[in-house]
């Protein structure tokens, strides 16, 4: 893998991708393509690097850490959303006034785009196993081509009150987001006793697999 990022003939392309191996730990194909989105969706907005981004990606592997790492959009400071929907898409907007409205792209590695490349479709639709590097030497020469967006306009949340309340069940304070006098810890402890075989779901999903 090493022998083939430093094949990267784009300097900051490769400047890039070594600032996400030493933070996920290694290129995986997730997190190249999180590097091209990332490329594709600052040249859409027409944005600078040094603007700030907001994320919402739409799968938890490996995606969201070049957007971390390269943009500076984490979960402690709002920039990053994940929802985690199982799919290969990011939408990347503007900052702006809560209540107004910002620029926004979605961005999907499109299957209709991938099947041009054999073997970098059957790592997309895990049809067989594709080393890392091959399926990332193939985005590098497909370069924006696998790629669907859509340009979005995107209605900017207003921040809720921050209400503070001592839970009256375990009397710890918590960030209270609806009415409830119980923190999420002890809700979710009273609907499993209401609903014992979601105990026994819980036991099963935390036994170890059988071989």
């Amino acid at each position: 893998m090493q022998e083939m990022i430093q094949k990267i003939a784009d300097p900051e392309l490769r400047a890039q991708v070594n600032r996400v191996v030493s933070f996920h730990g290694y290129l995986s194909t997730g997190a190249f393509v999180g590097i091209q989105m990332l490329n594709l969706a600052r040249r859409v907005l027409n944005v600078s690097k040094e603007e700030r981004l907001f994320v919402i990606c739409e799968t938890y592997n490996c995606l969201p850490d070049p957007f971390q790492v390269l943009a500076g959009c984490t979960i402690g400071n709002k920039g990053l959303t994940i929802r985690d929907y199982g799919k290969m898409a990011a939408t990347v907007s503007l900052r702006g006034p809560p209540g107004g409205l910002v620029k926004a792209v979605r961005i999907t590695l499109d299957p209709a785009k991938t099947v041009r490349y054999p073997r970098l479709h059957d790592w997309f639709m895990n049809t067989c196993k594709v080393p890392h590097s091959e399926a990332v030497s193939l985005l590098l020469e497909a370069k924006e081509n696998v790629y669907t967006w859509e340009r979005l306009d995107l209605e900017v949340p207003v921040k809720p009150a921050k209400v503070i309340r001592l839970c009256e069940s375990c009397g710890e304070s918590f960030t209270m987001r609806e009415s409830s006098a119980l923190c999420q810890t002890c809700l979710d402890a009273s609907v499993l006793k209401s609903h014992p075989s979601s105990t026994s779901s819980l036991a099963e999903d935390f036994r170890c697999p059988q071989s």
